[in-house]
């Protein structure tokens, strides 16, 4: 699948959840959002003056428009990898469950006991371990092949005939 049929087939899957999506066409238009976005920041920077790391009216648009089709793109390409399309949202569930558990601990007055030691510290690391590698995980999982045949979200894109 070349560059231009993924993006087509994405744009055209807009806010489809079901099914799966082969590694190259989420990669094809993961790359076409990222060059897109790049250049709402160029003319940004050029019509408005905005600052690139700030972001502006045209990157904002460009950000709002194109969020749900690379949500949609990535939850089928974990389905294409044989797991939940929730999987792809692992990073964001562990940092809303850390500002849960901060929020917890600061109310029951815990959060001014020394936890930097004995069973608090090993349990401080792990979760802060696991907190940097999940962004990985999930790259790994979406960077692996499509699972072969069939899976329970449907046939694998690459054995489907046009």
């Amino acid at each position: 699948m070349g560059p231009q049929q993924a993006i087509a087939v994405c744009l055209r899957k807009y806010a489809t959840f079901s099914g799966r999506a082969s590694r190259p066409e989420f990669w094809w238009f993961m790359g076409a959002l990222w060059l897109g976005s790049a250049v709402m920041a160029v003319l940004d920077a050029t019509l408005f003056g905005a600052d690139p790391d700030a972001g502006g009216p045209l990157s904002l648009i460009f950000g709002l428009a194109t969020f749900l089709p690379g949500l949609a793109a990535g939850w089928r390409r974990m389905q294409d990898t044989g797991r939940m399309g929730l999987y792809l949202l692992y990073p964001v569930t562990i940092m809303i469950g850390l500002g849960f558990a901060a929020s917890v601990l600061e109310g029951t007055g815990l959060a001014d006991m020394p936890v930097l030691e004995g069973p608090g510290l090993f349990a401080l690391l792990a979760v802060m371990i696991l907190f940097l590698l999940s962004p990985f995980i999930v790259l790994y999982w979406l960077l692996r092949p499509s699972q072969p045949g069939p899976n329970a979200y449907g046939p694998n894109p690459n054995e489907v005939m046009p």
